[in-house]
């Protein structure tokens, strides 16, 4: 078992960027395409990804120290660590769950898609690290694999179920036909989507609108996303306390971003769309007009400058939301860059304007602390069982990712009247 263990980690630690061209080319051959052009399509779409995860790097270690500095000078006190999604997913893989997920995924997934239940064929394996995590959040309380592996079950159907039914904003908000997202912290935040429709009636809020094709229009060139890219970061270079190079630095960073991811998204559908048309000629000849999503990574959403701008703005508001919040004791950290992942159904849904979606994201992020702090001690007990090495200083730790997953919550809460 702990061979097959290793051999799975080993598979993971490939990354997306491998991981998803092979699963894109056995998938073109399955549905009829050539050798070459399915190996083609495989590799434009790593190539994609490539660049999607260097910009991702640039986003992360710009905001990381940003995020420090913004809490050295609030100088806030708060017992629990949020240490990042990269943590996270480490703890759960080292459960003795951890080995079953994967293949049980990918039958879940088959049978689903057998049955007509889910159009989602998601390829996103990488990404199981959520369904681990829920399973070995169940085992922790209950010692029971069965249990564990059912609760990652049920938390799986739920990702597809909403994939689903946010397929088509993937197709007409973000311009990625064929693609749906079934990614675990994105799924969390699902329940925004209610929420947005419901500022959107309020009178007053519901004509206050920043869409990026707004901003242009009123303010010219400094409308556009480079330009909001560069005001945002250096507005977050000086609530941290950055002098001017460091300011006009991180400015530059999310200027970057701006401008760089959505041309990394369009190389991706590039090498998508023809395994997407095969796909479905593929599913006409045997079962008529049938629909079929590719599942990919979160990540495909970032291409919008409305996303990285939300999230922007989100990143000092969630500091002051921790400091705040009465209750809460987790310190965010880690998962701060992780917020353009988590509210890309939430900008989705108020069809890019920035104002409804830092709203609803604000009251989304309020929900996750305060479920990461209430999984905090399981949480510090699954990576003292894994033999996590601890932040120094620290005595407890989450994540606003997977330990604030409102998904993961409710169904862990569930299993734990049984336990």
């Amino acid at each position: 078992m702990d061979g097959f263990v290793d051999f799975i980690q080993a598979f993971l630690d490939l990354g997306a960027t491998v991981i998803l061209p092979v699963a894109i080319f056995l998938l073109g051959l399955f549905f009829g395409q050539k050798p070459g052009k399915a190996f083609r399509s495989g590799l434009t779409i790593g190539v994609a990804f490539v660049g999607i995860f260097l910009v991702i790097d640039l986003l992360v270690l710009n905001l990381g120290p940003a995020a420090q500095g913004m809490v050295d000078r609030l100088g806030v006190e708060l017992t629990v660590i949020d240490v990042g999604w990269p943590a996270t997913s480490s703890i759960a893989w080292a459960s003795v769950v951890a080995a079953f997920i994967i293949p049980l995924g990918l039958v879940v997934n088959v049978v689903m898609l057998l049955t007509k239940t889910t159009k989602t064929m998601n390829v996103d394996i990488w990404n199981f690290w959520h369904y681990t995590f829920m399973a070995a959040m169940v085992y922790a309380i209950s010692d029971s694999i069965i249990q564990g592996l059912i609760a990652a079950v049920i938390f799986q159907v739920v990702c597809l179920k909403v994939a689903d039914w946010t397929a088509p904003m993937m197709s007409e908000f973000y311009e990625l036909p064929g693609v749906s997202i079934a990614t675990g912290s994105t799924i969390s935040y699902a329940p925004g989507i209610f929420l947005v429709k419901g500022i959107q009636k309020i009178p007053g809020i519901r004509n206050w609108n920043a869409d990026p094709d707004t901003i242009q229009k009123r303010f010219g060139i400094f409308g556009e996303s480079i330009f909001i890219g560069l005001f945002l970061g250096a507005a977050i270079g000086a609530l941290a306390g950055y002098n001017v190079g460091e300011i006009i630095e991180i400015g530059m960073a999310m200027a970057a971003v701006m401008v760089l991811m959505p041309r990394m998204v369009k190389i991706l559908m590039e090498g998508l769309m023809p395994v997407s048309e095969s796909a479905r000629e593929w599913l006409n000849k045997r079962f008529g007009d049938k629909e079929i999503y590719i599942g990919l990574d979160a990540a495909v959403a970032l291409g919008h400058p409305a996303v990285i701008s939300t999230a922007l703005i989100l990143v000092p508001i969630t500091v002051v939301l921790a400091v705040i919040l009465p209750g809460n004791a987790v310190l965010p950290f880690g998962d701060l860059a992780t917020i353009p992942f988590i509210v890309a159904f939430i900008v989705g849904a108020a069809r890019g304007n920035i104002v409804h979606s830092v709203i609803v994201g604000a009251i989304m992020i309020a929900i996750s602390l305060y479920i990461a702090t209430d999984v905090a001690p399981m949480f510090t007990q699954m990576a003292e069982n894994a033999n996590f090495d601890m932040p120094e200083g620290s005595a407890s730790i989450s994540s606003i990712d997977q330990g604030g997953n409102i998904v993961n919550w409710v169904i862990y809460k569930v299993f734990a009247l049984f336990n």
